[in-house]
């Protein structure tokens, strides 16, 4: 398997920061043939300083990295159990921002049209419905780095689980969200991910956390790649995150031939409390 390229890049909150690491990883000419969508982290309404919610900074800066190549550019999230995505993006400064580059704003749950994709060798579901603008999108998980009562991380894998439109999502937890998380992965991924841990959340997240100041971005195509440097990153072993090893294993991304650009990893680790 080709070598995954991760950067790790330290540095104040800034869209500087954001596009030191996204220049190593990727070309914005290379996203030119469809649709973007950047999905960002809503599952509250609080701001990004608390550690719960992508922070603006991120978006604005892949807009900017992108918005030149391609005027086809969504900021998407779907509606949470408890938290309604339009009323957060409203209260997270989101849509204002989207005002401003003239993004729209799209909360998937009211998107009219789903198309239903076969899941292989499934874990919990043998197909899932996901809006077809997703399936015909390049998807840039801009994920926040936080601990998780379930799945002990929320990364750019478990970012994707917010692509799932019904509401609320209490059934899919009941079915083992880790196991849906690795269905969502197998039939779809990011084109790209970028993990926002400028302030990350650690203790009982997803929501309710202590915010830590990290000031760290990590980006990189291969989500499982990017969410296993993250995960060590936090004090975490990789092989013990469930959705993350199993990704791996049916050959969908890398957790040991990963490169990394920037900072050695031991100079910005640090262990973060568990959920």
């Amino acid at each position: 398997m080709t070598k995954s390229k991760v950067a790790v890049i330290k540095g104040k909150r800034s869209i500087k920061t954001v596009l030191k690491a996204l220049k190593p990883i990727c070309k914005p000419e290379e996203f030119v043939d469809k649709p973007i969508l950047i999905k960002v982290n809503f599952i509250s309404i609080k701001k990004w300083d608390t550690g719960a919610t992508t922070d603006p900074i991120v978006v604005e800066s892949l807009i900017r990295f992108f918005q030149p190549y391609n005027d086809q550019i969504f900021v998407v999230e779907s509606d949470a159990t408890i938290t309604k995505a339009d009323e957060a993006a409203k209260a997270t400064g989101i849509i204002e921002l989207c005002e401003k580059y003239d993004i729209p704003f799209l909360n998937l749950r009211k998107y009219p049209e789903l198309v239903e994709v076969e899941v292989p060798n499934p874990e919990v579901l043998s197909t899932i419905k996901f809006p077809k603008i997703v399936l015909g999108s390049h998807v840039i998980s801009a994920a926040k780095m936080k601990t998780h009562g379930d799945t002990q991380v929320t990364l750019g894998l478990k970012n994707m689980f917010g692509l799932l439109t019904d509401r609320p999502k209490s059934g899919y937890h009941s079915l083992g969200i880790s196991k849906v998380i690795v269905d969502i992965n197998s039939v779809f991924r990011p084109t790209l991910t970028v993990i926002d841990g400028f302030i990350a959340m650690e203790g009982s997240g997803p929501v309710s956390g202590s915010p830590v100041k990290m000031d760290l971005i990590i980006a990189g195509k291969d989500v499982v790649a990017t969410d296993t440097v993250t995960s060590k990153i936090m004090g975490f072993e990789p092989t013990d995150i469930y959705h993350i090893r199993r990704v791996a294993e049916l050959g969908l991304g890398n957790m040991e031939n990963i490169e990394i650009i920037g900072e050695d990893l031991k100079n910005v680790t640090r262990e973060f409390k568990k959920a």
